[in-house]
């Protein structure tokens, strides 16, 4: 494990959950799935405890902890997309079966966690030297929910274009 592990506390949806997750990424696996040896105030014996995995070659552990705690904006993972084909996709899974898109290219999955799904072509939008450009994008970035980055590019040159949420 690494020195640093994110740990995801879920209620009793943690293998579910990596299972998800590793399918949307490369780099991505379940390392390891402990279930409990006995019964406990979280569950029966042999419930999953917990599942180590990885995504995108991090490590996170999911913890079924129970329903004392859930997920909140607090804490968000970002995704750095190639394309937009890219954010698509992903955008597309994590808000099926009952995810919630929303604005500035941020979701919640179906399981609560939070995510920004980001266009590289944005950072580098919005670190441009030109501050005109980089306003207008960043302008035309507030007005969406999924990112478009040919509606960023527009924006960016100069050119007029309608808000897309």
């Amino acid at each position: 494990m690494a020195k640093i592990t994110p740990c995801l506390w879920f209620d009793g949806k943690a293998e579910q959950a990596a299972e998800f997750y590793v399918t949307l990424l490369p780099d991505s696996h379940i390392d390891n799935v402990s279930r409990s040896p006995a019964d406990t105030p979280s569950g029966p014996q042999g419930m999953v405890l917990t599942v180590e995995f990885t995504l995108a070659g991090q490590q996170f552990l999911g913890l079924n902890g129970g329903p004392d705690f859930t997920f909140d904006e607090a804490v968000s993972f970002v995704i750095d997309c190639e394309d937009q084909a890219e954010v698509d996709r992903l955008w597309d899974a994590l808000i099926a079966d009952g995810g919630e898109p929303g604005p500035c290219g941020w979701l919640k999955d179906r399981f609560g966690l939070s995510w920004q799904i980001v266009p590289r072509q944005l950072n580098e939008m919005l670190q441009d030297p030109d501050k005109h450009r980089a306003r207008r994008a960043m302008e035309a970035m507030l007005q969406m929910g999924k990112i478009d980055v040919d509606t960023l590019r527009r924006a960016f040159d100069g050119e007029e274009v309608a808000a897309t949420r």
